[in-house]
């Protein structure tokens, strides 16, 4: 059984220019206190053709995690556009959202596009992606877009209302059972996501560097 149940996701900010920095409003609860770090990740996915163009927006570790219901904003700088192909800078791409535990994926939130993971003691248990439409927002650029992409002036709006959220099973133990083939992706976020109300922000998780440690029903940017 999973140890951590991802709740809601909210994007932030949204539409925005290209170069404003991603946000997204995660609110996740623990069924039991986890001794070990959650790690997140915002992925770019700057070409459906090969991963190489693939760009790790922010990554950061957070725990340990006690038993209970927490919310932070993740927060991450846009993508370098020197890293995308030319050719995929205009048009819907992906955002991933993922965690893992111990290595191990176990929820993955996405669509082309942007991801969100989380990872638990090196394994991925849940990602979470997003499509992205970049645009230009004057007609005449619209019309006859320039060979060269001008990135100040694409507009770009995330699906919120269309995610989709991937769970795997993972080791929550220190034990050798097998694990079970990853669950299928769902894009309706709605049917794997409870539609509890959000907790009010509280005192704050205490940051260091890229590492952090949470408190109940607690408040942080990710940043």
């Amino acid at each position: 059984m999973a140890k951590v149940q991802v709740n809601n996701v909210v994007v932030l900010d949204n539409p925005s220019p290209f170069y404003n920095p991603f946000q997204f409003e995660i609110t996740f609860e623990c069924i039991e206190d986890l001794s070990e770090d959650l790690e997140w990740k915002i992925i770019y996915v700057g070409s459906a053709e090969s991963e190489e163009y693939d760009q790790v927006l922010d990554s950061v570790l957070v725990g340990p995690v006690p038993a209970g219901r927490h919310m932070f904003v993740f927060q991450a700088d846009a993508p370098n556009p020197g890293l995308i192909p030319d050719a995929d800078a205009v048009g819907v791409t992906v955002v991933l959202i993922t965690c893992t535990y111990r290595g191990q994926e176990f929820i993955r939130v996405g669509v082309t596009v942007v991801l969100i993971t989380c990872t638990y003691r090196g394994q991925e248990f849940i990602r979470v992606g997003y499509y992205v439409n970049n645009e230009y927002t004057e007609t005449e650029l619209r019309e006859n877009p320039p060979v060269k992409p001008d990135f100040s002036k694409l507009q770009r709006n995330i699906l919120a209302s269309n995610p989709r959220v991937t769970r795997f099973h993972i080791n929550w133990e220190d034990n050798t059972e097998k694990l079970e083939d990853a669950e299928s992706s769902n894009p309706n976020l709605q049917s794997l996501l409870s539609t509890d109300a959000l907790p009010s922000a509280s005192k704050g998780w205490s940051t260091s560097e890229n590492s952090l440690n949470v408190m109940l029903e607690s408040h942080m940017d990710c940043m």
